[in-house]
C-alpha cells in the first residue's frame, strides 16, 4: 500500500511537494489512485496560465490529510495513492496532446487505477474521459462547471478548445449523455444554448435550479441519472463564485460557496467513479493561493468518495460471505 510520506515530526511545508504527501512513482502496481497533473492550456479561449495549475494544487495540499472526520473514514485504511507526476504533452499542439496524453492513459485505466488529474484548461477532459471510454465504454459525467463546455465548434480551426469537448464526447459517442448531468450553468451564454446542449441529451442544471433544489435533492437526482454507471466527475473550478476561486480565466459572478461545493460531492457518495479532474486554476490571478487550497480540498473530497466506495463494496462481499 502506497501511503502519504511525511515522516512523524516534520512539518507539513517539508518535503517534496507532492500531493498531500502521496509519494512520487510511476508505477501500476498495487494502486487504487493517482494524482497526475495535466498542465495544459492551449485550449484555453481568454486567459491562460493554468498550466501552473498541478503545481499550485499540489503546493496548497500539504497540510491536507487522508483522514475525512466529516466523512468518518481514513482514505489511507482502504487505498493505495501515489503522485504519478505529469503527463508529456506538447504545449501548443492541441491534437497532438491529445493523442499522447489518451496513450499515456490507456495502462493506467486498463490496470483498475482511478486516476485523478489536476489542469491544465477544461480542454484536457478530452482525451481523459475518451481513455476512459476505451476501457469501459461510454461514460456518464458528472460535470460541476459554470459553463456547460458543450458549445458546436465554430469552424475547423477552432475545432478543439475549453468550450467545446463535451459536444464532441457525444458526437463521438464516448460520453453518454442520457447518463450525464451538468451543474452550475450561469452568466452570459446564448439565449439558445442550454436548450441545445439538452437536445445534445445532457440533464443541464443552472446555478438557479441547483439552488433550488438543494445540494440532498440534487445529489438524488445526479445518482437517479447515473445509476451503476461507469462515472467520469470533472469539476471546474469556476463553478465556486470567484469571492472563493478569483484564480480562473472564465469567473462567473453568482456562483458556489466551497462549503456547498464540498457538501455536494459528499452527497455523491455511492457513485461508481472511474476517474476524476479539477481543472481551470489558474494560479497568476489569485496572489491569496485560496483557489488552489479550495481546488486541493475538493480533490480530497475525490479520493474520500473512493474510500467510502471500498468500504461499502468490501462491507457488501462480507455480510454475502457470511450470511
Amino acid at each position: 500500500m502506497y501511503r502519504p510520506l511525511l515522516e512523524r515530526g516534520k512539518p507539513a511545508f517539508a518535503g517534496v511537494r507532492t500531493f498531500m504527501h502521496l509519494p512520487h512513482i510511476q508505477t501500476l502496481e498495487d494502486v487504487d489512485y493517482a494524482i497526475i497533473g495535466n498542465p495544459f492550456d492551449t485550449g484555453a479561449g481568454y486567459a491562460v496560465g493554468t498550466r501552473f495549475g498541478p503545481s499550485a494544487i499540489r503546493e496548497m495540499s500539504q497540510r491536507i490529510r487522508t483522514t475525512n472526520p466529516a466523512q468518518g473514514i481514513d482514505s489511507s485504511e482502504y487505498l493505495s495513492g501515489i503522485d504519478y507526476g505529469d503527463f508529456s504533452i506538447y504545449p501548443g499542439y492541441i491534437e497532438q496532446t491529445y493523442e499522447t496524453v489518451q496513450q499515456q492513459l490507456a495502462p493506467i485505466y486498463s490496470s483498475g487505477i482511478v486516476p485523478i488529474i489536476l489542469g491544465g484548461d477544461h480542454s484536457i477532459s478530452y482525451p481523459h474521459v475518451k481513455a476512459a471510454a476505451e476501457q469501459y465504454g461510454p461514460i456518464s459525467l458528472v460535470h460541476f462547471d459554470s459553463h456547460s463546455d458543450a458549445w458546436e465548434p465554430m469552424d475547423e480551426i477552432r475545432k478543439y478548445s475549453h468550450g467545446n469537448m463535451f459536444y464532441h464526447g457525444v458526437k463521438e459517442g464516448w460520453i453518454n449523455a442520457e447518463t450525464s448531468i451538468q451543474m452550475g450553468m450561469r452568466g452570459h451564454s446564448s439565449l439558445t444554448h442550454y436548450e441545445e446542449t439538452r437536445g445534445l441529451g445532457f440533464d443541464l442544471l443552472t446555478t438557479d435550479d441547483v439552488k433550488r433544489l438543494g445540494p440532498e435533492a440534487l445529489c438524488q437526482r445526479v445518482k437517479d441519472r447515473v445509476g451503476n454507471t461507469p462515472v467520469f466527475l470533472t469539476f471546474d473550478i469556476d463553478f465556486l463564485d470567484p469571492v472563493f476561486a478569483p484564480g480562473t480565466g472564465t469567473p462567473e459572478v453568482g456562483g458556489f460557496t466551497t462549503y456547498e461545493a464540498i457538501q455536494m460531492i459528499r452527497g455523491l457518495a455511492g457513485i461508481r467513479l472511474i476517474g476524476c479532474d479539477l481543472v481551470e486554476v489558474l494560479p497568476d490571478r489569485d496572489p491569496t493561493r485560496v483557489t488552489a487550497l479550495n481546488a486541493a480540498s475538493i480533490v480530497s473530497e475525490f479520493i474520500t468518495l473512493l474510500a467510502l466506495y471500498r468500504r461499502s463494496t468490501k462491507e457488501a462481499l462480507t455480510v454475502s460471505v457470511t450470511g
